[in-house]
């Protein structure tokens, strides 16, 4: 049974909600993080890069140090404040396609994590999982929840329109155009109710967010093995998640770009993927996978459509059944000759939210020589895998909603 608990979020005023929120520090270029930080003095930034107010690149623990200063900074100063009661946060966006994505924040348990209640599709790196547990431990609170997906509910689904009824305590729209509202529930008899219904629920599923429940994880480990009088409800306990039905998801696939063919000619290359696929030459129409196993490939200004000989391709696992792994197991690694899919520099992701005239770009212009496009994985796929204890190659889903930092921060 998942367990999920209230929490006293600390939160920007109501007035500058909209200028504290901010995409995730890795996704800004240099130029665009300096400018939002030159422009806003109330950006989430200011707190993830303390080193800008010194105008030096500060890494390591005396960057977090940093971090946890800036952060109380902002509480000093009422850019933040800490709700009084504990409570669940009923968070919704719509996008600027008109997608409505609605969940609830909560505190969602490590040792879920640690039964597999929680489950993971995507392999960590240690060496990552530890460096954000540190960081965690010094900063000493999340400003970002976990994406976390769960079976749709007649219950929470109704509490949740329910709740928006009402006056939401934030709304605001991002230079995305993304708006953002958030609901307070800190009636205790609701709140029960929305407890009883995900203790009902043997398994939830990370969406997003694989490294930092990893890192949670692994601070859990190190508070309760440091704390004698450890009785399992300590804040260290809990991870912030944002917890949406899965109909709620929206799944988009990543493409593939290839630098070179492996050092074959364009007619060799073809020869050898004529063994197990079925090719046709679709000129310069792009062709759009509508099914599984079917991939669009872009070479030498023209497009083609592959189909799977499957006779030739056993499927045994869920995960034998991903197009992600399917292209890495029958084009990538045998022919083109990578094997290492989250290191190799041959290998460049397109986001399904781009188009394919976006591949196509990318190899007119001389960047790459082959671009592969597939349909995106499902739920039911993501879950399957997960439920067989397998993960799935790096850069399979790019899965929507995408979460602003700042906006709730659950402190521990």
């Amino acid at each position: 049974m998942a367990k999920i608990i209230p929490f006293k979020a600390v939160r920007p005023t109501r007035a500058i909600v909209g200028l504290v929120a901010a995409r995730p520090y890795q996704s800004y270029t240099v130029e665009e993080r300096e400018s939002r930080m030159d422009y806003n003095p109330y950006s989430f930034l200011h707190i993830v890069n303390p080193g800008y107010k010194y105008h030096q690149d500060i890494k390591g623990k005396e960057r977090y140090k940093l971090v946890r200063n800036r952060y109380l900074e902002f509480k000093e100063d009422g850019v933040f404040v800490q709700d009084e009661k504990p409570s669940l946060y009923v968070y919704k966006i719509v996008n600027r396609l008109g997608q409505e994505f609605s969940g609830i924040i909560a505190a969602s348990s490590a040792e879920d994590y640690e039964k597999n209640i929680i489950k993971k599709h995507e392999d960590t790196i240690a060496t990552r999982e530890k460096t954000f547990k540190s960081y965690l431990k010094t900063v000493g609170f999340n400003a970002e929840p976990v994406l976390l997906t769960y079976p749709d509910n007649e219950t929470v689904s109704s509490i949740i329109k329910e709740t928006q009824k009402k006056h939401a305590e934030f709304e605001f729209t991002m230079t995305y155009r993304d708006t953002h509202y958030l609901w307070k529930i800190d009636n205790e008899e609701i709140i029960s109710q929305i407890q009883n219904e995900f203790k009902k629920m043997n398994t939830i599923y990370i969406a997003d967010g694989h490294h930092r429940s990893a890192s949670s994880y692994l601070l859990y480990q190190d508070e309760k093995k440091n704390n004698p009088n450890h009785n399992g409800e300590e804040s260290y306990n809990f991870f912030m998640t944002y917890l949406i039905p899965e109909s709620d998801l929206v799944i988009h696939e990543f493409n593939r770009l290839i630098k070179d063919l492996n050092g074959l000619t364009k007619e060799e290359f073809l020869i050898q993927l004529d063994s197990i696929y079925r090719i046709e030459n679709r000129g310069n129409i792009p062709y759009i996978p509508s099914k599984s196993h079917h991939f669009c490939m872009y070479l030498d200004g023209e497009f083609y459509s592959l189909y799977l000989r499957k006779a030739r391709y056993k499927m045994n696992t869920a995960l034998d059944e991903l197009d992600a792994e399917l292209l890495y197991k029958t084009i990538l690694q045998p022919i083109l000759g990578i094997n290492d899919l989250r290191h190799d520099n041959r290998i460049e992701y397109v986001n399904g939210r781009h188009e394919m005239i976006t591949i196509k770009s990318s190899v007119d212009n001389g960047d790459f020589k082959i671009g592969f496009g597939m349909c995106p994985a499902t739920i039911e796929q993501i879950k399957s895998i997960a439920d067989e204890g397998l993960t799935m190659p790096p850069k399979s889903t790019y899965i929507l909603p995408k979460l602003r930092s700042g906006i709730t921060i659950y402190e521990f």
